[in-house]
């Protein structure tokens, strides 16, 4: 039997949970899943909505933190410059970054028909982690109209474990997957959140250390670091595009604390955005207000960075559920070991 990570007593850090204990605690967020398995298939697709409205015309601040590149990720380059976000963030297979980065291509024109023609093309952001593994990769299964079917159906609840982009994926030698976490922080008497959502792919066997100190090891044979983590962040706490970069880089803390060491074959990339300060693609003055947190208060989401990305990994790991794959591959399930553990 799966559960999240606190049904079997794993807590990550001190901060006080949201609602739901997921990304879509920010306000405005939604994520949408479409799972795809059989014939040696176990692929998908997970999208992230961030907020409400055209967000080619009414951009989102982001950033992003390249921890170990070894990744086919779209749209960093960008983000990275800009400092803004104009679609949906997409998180898939490695092969399957070219249709979902096409299907965001082909929505934002459809909201924004002057794109690439009266105006600036659009930024599609999709990240990947390889499913090879447990996937018949080469199957190419997933298809632009998959990505349109996440973003349509994307809800304020997340399914977590062997699903969506998460479906294949491998963790420390156990069954990876989707995962998500949120922490709450006040600020000017406020409510915010800070929520993250991964795609757990990483982390060598036998290394994976829980919260209580336990290492827990599922008996196979460790192989070098390889694989990939892609972590999305959302807050509701107004923030500029650097401060967004640096609560990013402190995401790598979470992944840290669970025994991982970002190896040479590890694609290790945060993504992030707040939902706090909108950009006009086309204003009409020269200089627009931006809110911005107090640098005195940033060590709260610094520490809700780690803490989310480090749950919501945990969560991926107890929630996912057996698959075979391509050759009858199979990874064992950290649900089982810990209940064996007890």
């Amino acid at each position: 039997m799966t559960g999240r990570a606190r049904e079997f007593g794993l807590r990550s850090g001190i901060l006080p949970v949201g609602a739901r204990n997921m990304i879509t605690d920010v306000p405005g967020v939604r994520v949408g899943q479409v799972t795809l398995t059989g014939h040696g298939i176990n692929t998908g697709v997970t999208a992230i909505v961030p907020a409400s409205g055209n967000l080619f015309t009414s951009k989102l601040v982001a950033g992003a933190s390249v921890i170990n590149g070894f990744g086919k990720s779209v749209g960093l380059v960008q983000l990275g410059e800009l400092g803004t976000l104009e679609t949906p963030i997409v998180l898939t297979n490695t092969f399957s970054v070219g249709p979902c980065s096409t299907a965001l291509i082909r929505r934002a024109i459809g909201e924004t028909p002057e794109i690439g023609r009266e105006t600036s093309t659009v930024n599609p952001v999709v990240g990947e982690c390889n499913d090879g593994a447990l996937s018949d990769i080469q199957a190419m299964a997933v298809t632009e109209a998959h990505v349109f079917q996440a973003i349509e159906q994307a809800s304020l609840h997340v399914d977590e474990g062997s699903v969506g982009a998460g479906t294949g994926m491998s963790c420390f030698g156990f069954k990876g997957g989707v995962g998500t976490a949120s922490r709450k922080i006040e600020i000017d008497g406020k409510i915010c959140h800070l929520g993250a959502l991964v795609v757990a792919n990483f982390g060598r066997a036998g290394d994976l250390v829980l919260p209580d100190g336990r290492n827990a090891a599922p008996g196979a044979q460790s192989e070098p670091e390889k694989g990939s983590i892609m972590v999305v962040l959302a807050t509701d706490v107004p923030l500029d595009g650097g401060q967004m970069n640096r609560i990013c880089r402190r995401a790598g803390a979470g992944i840290a604390r669970l025994g991982a060491f970002w190896g040479n074959g590890s694609g290790d990339i945060v993504l992030g955005f707040t939902t706090a300060n909108r950009i006009a693609h086309a204003p009409d003055a020269d200089s627009a207000p931006l809110q911005r947190l107090g640098d005195h208060r940033i060590d709260d989401l610094f520490r809700a960075a780690a803490e989310t990305t480090q749950e919501a990994i945990l969560n991926a790991l107890c929630m996912a559920t057996a698959v075979k794959g391509r050759g009858g591959a199979t990874r064992p399930l950290l649900s089982d070991w810990l209940r064996s553990a007890n």
